[in-house]
């Protein structure tokens, strides 16, 4: 097992950051699994595909589903419930299969990071690689 960090910053309050090539520069297994986690409450590690009408429906979801229309409780704390209710229905890690020294996705699949409270510098991911037994 090795484990290791991305660093990334965020421009926008809510902006999804392709981390699939950067995993894979940091690959240092041959086959196994890698657990991407992110290190932040305000923020979520999912797959799917990277295309932009589908990027901005995941942001308009999320905004109608988790709209300024209630007066959210945590709010009397930072003022963020939105971002925290947003990561609620999203996930703080994904775990994906290696071969061959690179993430074995699906053909339209890419990791991201989706920033919800942004903009944001330092932003902490997380990698743990499992090797297979047999490497």
């Amino acid at each position: 097992m090795s484990s290791k960090k991305l660093i990334l910053n965020s421009s926008r309050n809510f902006e999804i950051i392709d981390i699939t090539a950067m995993i894979n520069n940091e690959i240092d297994i041959k086959s196994g699994i890698v657990n991407v986690f992110s290190k932040h409450s305000t923020s979520a590690i999912v797959v799917n595909e990277n295309e932009s009408g589908l990027l901005k429906d995941l942001e308009l979801m999320l905004s109608d589903l988790v709209s300024d229309k209630y007066s959210w409780q945590h709010d009397r704390i930072d003022n963020n419930a939105k971002s925290h209710l947003k990561s609620f229905l999203l996930s703080s890690s994904e775990t994906i299969p290696i071969s061959d020294r690179k993430l074995d996705l699906g053909t339209w699949q890419s990791v991201f990071f989706v920033e919800l409270d942004g903009p944001r510098n330092n932003r902490t991911v997380d990698l743990t690689f499992i090797s297979d037994l047999n490497e």
